[in-house]
This record gives C-alpha cells, sequence and structure tokens, in this order.
C-alpha cells in the first residue's frame, strides 16, 4: 500500500478546500489536498451567483438581518454576526490575489440591497476557484477518495484512500473535510456527480455529531436537466411566468422575484402543479449573452432559446444548509478532525441559506479550520481504519426515486414511506479496501437519507427550507435537530 504523509490533510477541493490549503501553507505547513474528480472539482464552479461581502460597517447590520430573515429562527446571531464581520478583509485578500470581481455588486433574492461580488458574469465559481488554484503550492491529489477515517488514541490520524492506483494511507496531523453537500441524493439536482456527501458520513460513522439535514435549499429556477439558471437573472430584471403567461409570485410573496429562495421554490412547485408549467423570461436583462453565458449556452443545448422565448423551470435540489456540527473554527469535536464550506454546519445558514453566502462562509470558514487544526496536530504512532459504509450502486436510481417525498413540498405519509424504502436497503459496514467507489458513494447516499429522513418527520412544522403540508404553522419555539450514532434529538437553540 501506498503511504503518504502531511501536517494536514484537507479532503475536498472547491473553494473551502483551496482556500484553507492556502492559509495552511501560508504558515509554513506541509499539506496535501484531496480532489475525488479531476480539478476545478466539487460545487464550486457550477456556482453561477457570486459572493455576498457587505458594503461597509452600516450594511453589515442589513446584511445580518437579512440573514435571519432567511434562516428563520435557525441562524446563530454570533455566528452569523463574526464570519460577516471578517468577510471585507477576505475580498481585499482576493483582490490582491488578481480576481477581478466585477466593481457593481447585484443584488439577489433575500437581500434588502445589491451586495453580491460577481466574477465573469455568471462564471463566479469557477473563476474564484481557478484564480486561488493558480496560487496554490501544495500538491493535489486528483481523483483520490477518502474511503475511511484513520483513528488513533481518540483523534483522527488520517485517511484511508482510493486512488487510480490503489489503497493508500494518508497519515496527518489534522484532517479537514470540506467535501460539499449530498445533492446527489435527489433525481433533479444543480450539484456534480461527485456531490455524495462522503465527508458528513465519514464524519458521523466517526462519532460526530450531524445537524439539521432536514434544511435542504431547492433553487427555484433550474432547467429540466438540473442546470442552474442563476438567481441573479432575476436580479438583473428576469421575470417568472406560469403556463398562461402571467406573473404570479406577487400571491405568494411582496418581494416578488427577489423573494427568499424557500418562498419562490414552493411558489414555482405550486404554480407547475396549478397551470402544468412556470417559465423565466430572461429577455428583459439588457445584454444577455454577454451578461449570463453559462445560462445562455445550458438553455441552448436543450434547444431553447432564451433571447427569442421564456425558457421552462423547474425547482432543483442545490444546497444542504445541515451537515457537520461545528464550531466558530471548524472544529467537530472530535480531536484531529475539522471541517469546512457545505458539508459543515456553522449556524451561519440555519433553516435556509441567503443567497450567495455560502461561498462567503467556504473563504471565510476554510481559513479559520485550517489555522485552527495547524494548533492541533498530534502524530500518533499507530492507526486503524474503521469500517466503510457501501451500498451496491444498482440500489441508487431506486433510492433517488423514493426519496422525492422529501423535495419542496412534504408530508409525513410520503417521509414514512421514503423512510421504510431507504432503511430496507442493505447497507453494509465492509473493510475499505473491499468497496469501490460507486459502492461507498451509494452507501453515504443511503445513510444520509435515512437521517435526513428520520429528522424531516421528527420536525412537525414549516420552517425554512423543510415545508410540510401537514404541519404548514412554523413552532413557536426553534430548535435544531442532531443525530449522533444512532440517537437523534431536539436541541434549543442559543
Amino acid at each position: 500500500m501506498e503511504r503518504l504523509t502531511a501536517d494536514l490533510l484537507v479532503v475536498g477541493a472547491g473553494v473551502a478546500g483551496v482556500y484553507a490549503a492556502l492559509a495552511a501553507e501560508a504558515k509554513g505547513a506541509n499539506v496535501l489536498l484531496l480532489a475525488k474528480d479531476p480539478l476545478p472539482s466539487g460545487s464550486t464552479p457550477w456556482a453561477q451567483g457570486g459572493v455576498a461581502f457587505p458594503l461597509d460597517e452600516e450594511d453589515l447590520e442589513a446584511h445580518l438581518q437579512d440573514t435571519l430573515r432567511a434562516g428563520r429562527g435557525l441562524v446563530e446571531e454570533a455566528v452569523a454576526r463574526s464570519i460577516l464581520a471578517e468577510a471585507p478583509r477576505h475580498l481585499e485578500r482576493l483582490t490582491t490575489m488578481g480576481l477581478p470581481f466585477h466593481p457593481e455588486p447585484t443584488r439577489e433574492g433575500g437581500h434588502s440591497r445589491p451586495r453580491v461580488r460577481h466574477l465573469g458574469g455568471d462564471q463566479s465559481g469557477l473563476l474564484l476557484l481557478r484564480g486561488l488554484l493558480t496560487h496554490l503550492q501544495s500538491p493535489v491529489l486528483e481523483g483520490y477518495m477518502a474511503a475511511s477515517l484513520l483513528l488513533a488514541q481518540g483523534r483522527v490520524a488520517g485517511v484511508l484512500a482510493i486512488s487510480p492506483r490503489g489503497p493508500v494511507e494518508i497519515r496527518a496531523g489534522a484532517v479537514l473535510l470540506a467535501t460539499g453537500g449530498f445533492g446527489r441524493l435527489f433525481p433533479v439536482t444543480t450539484n456534480p456527480e461527485g456531490a455524495t456527501g462522503d465527508g458528513m458520513a465519514l464524519a458521523f460513522h466517526a462519532g460526530v455529531v450531524l445537524r439539521d439535514l432536514e434544511f435542504v435549499q431547492f433553487h427555484p429556477t433550474a432547467l429540466p436537466n438540473g442546470a442552474l439558471v442563476s438567481e441573479a437573472c432575476r436580479g438583473e430584471g428576469a421575470l417568472l411566468l406560469n403556463s398562461r403567461g402571467e406573473r404570479f409570485m406577487g400571491r405568494y410573496d411582496p418581494l416578488l422575484e427577489l423573494a427568499p429562495r424557500d418562498v419562490v421554490a414552493r411558489a414555482v412547485h405550486r404554480e407547475r402543479e396549478a397551470t402544468g408549467g412556470v417559465f423565466l423570461d430572461l429577455r428583459p436583462i439588457p445584454h444577455l449573452e454577454a451578461r449570463f453565458p453559462t445560462v445562455v449556452a445550458s438553455a441552448r443545448a436543450l434547444g431553447l432559446d432564451p433571447l427569442r422565448e421564456p425558457i421552462p423551470v423547474a425547482p432543483a435540489a442545490h444546497y444542504a444548509m445541515g451537515g457537520v456540527k461545528t464550531d466558530l473554527r471548524g472544529y467537530t469535536g472530535l480531536p484531529g478532525l475539522y471541517a469546512a464550506g457545505e458539508v459543515a454546519s456553522t449556524g451561519f445558514h440555519g433553516a435556509n441559506r441567503l443567497a450567495s453566502n455560502s461561498l462567503l462562509e467556504g473563504l471565510v470558514m476554510g481559513e479559520r479550520a485550517a489555522l485552527a487544526a495547524l494548533e492541533d496536530l498530534a502524530f500518533p504512532p499507530k492507526a486503524e481504519a474503521l469500517p466503510a459504509l457501501a451500498l451496491d450502486p444498482h440500489h441508487l436510481p431506486a433510492l433517488r426515486v423514493q426519496t422525492e417525498p422529501a423535495g419542496v413540498v412534504r408530508s409525513g405519509e410520503g417521509l414514512r414511506r421514503a423512510l421504510a424504502f431507504a432503511e430496507a436497503l442493505p447497507l453494509e459496514e465492509v473493510p475499505p479496501l473491499e468497496a469501490t467507489c460507486a459502492a461507498l458513494e451509494a452507501g453515504h447516499l443511503a445513510l444520509l437519507a435515512r437521517l435526513l429522513l428520520r429528522m424531516a418527520l421528527l420536525r412537525e412544522e414549516s420552517r425554512g427550507a423543510h415545508f410540510r403540508e401537514d404541519f404548514p404553522e412554523e413552532a413557536k419555539e426553534a430548535y435544531h435537530l442532531e443525530a449522533q450514532g444512532p440517537h437523534l434529538r431536539r436541541v434549543p437553540t442559543g
């Protein structure tokens, strides 16, 4: 078996992982970065929206209030204030690094004013990640999937990975998970193929707390194949129309097209059911092809012409607000293990992420987690791999179909039916070296499906991205749901 060593091992090479690696190598650390897919990898390159930076001290308070309002009582105010207060320093650093942010910010859904900074129109995530990668000196191991965490003396001491050449043991003083979300659990998603919840599953299997998995944000406007149509399009004047050519958002929210994502997603869902379809009219946007080249290309690839007529859109699974519970330094509670980005639950997003807050969180928490991890390095002489969670990947198409009741609108009956199917799947613990990457990905999604559905059933209310037809009102008291091993518990906020 090939064996490698590092001070810090970063698993995942999206914005949080790469920015974390940059922060650690700037301190002189020996860093290894694992990328399951070829670079640029992860969900970051798919992010058309930009980065939400407060405009000034006054706007920091407004940005905080927008974040709290979108999060429906589950945003931890101290966490949000801390992340937003640090944002200007990162914008300055990125600008110094040569990233060409557009000088005029854009307004997106849930924001009270324009504050979202873009790169290259609707290519913000891709250009941000490419820009960061040009500064990275640490080696990136492409095509490496973490199959198991290595444990020694009560702490994480590395991972056992599967590479194109075979198994690899990577010993590290600390491990930082930046593996993204689990959007591939759903039949229609804006997420890349690799978004299979690997880091969440590995952490949970090691005894770490997962929190609020029931809160999955559905982007309101995706093309039939899941290709994203950026929310910034509506910020620049695009209009939502039903199949009769009528604007309808006024019946759902006074903010119309720029209401928070959970509101718009449910409105689109209901209008599609009522009238047979929903369309996005992009023609009001000046210089559409130059402003949103990715959107136009994606539509044309499906035989649609957004310059001539409205294009069909529908909600698609987009972002996981829940994940590995961490503190404000990215610490998971298990010595040697840190997490940042979509894999983590810091309390910043609450029950519904405010548009374009995610890339900001990836930057701030990526750096914080890396620096905290460097203060927690240890190298036990011997480490053991945990068993891997595996499922025959042939079960995945059926699992995705059966998970539909956990979509935009939920009910107890549908959730119970989906949970019974998920719990009947033959998910196994196997030696890591006996599993394929496909079996590991399927196993991770099956585990997360069970946890998500259990949490969605237990949350008998509607809050943010979690909407229950049978419990349409928001509970008086906000609470988190945490899973650790076989235990699921309610935890008050604050």
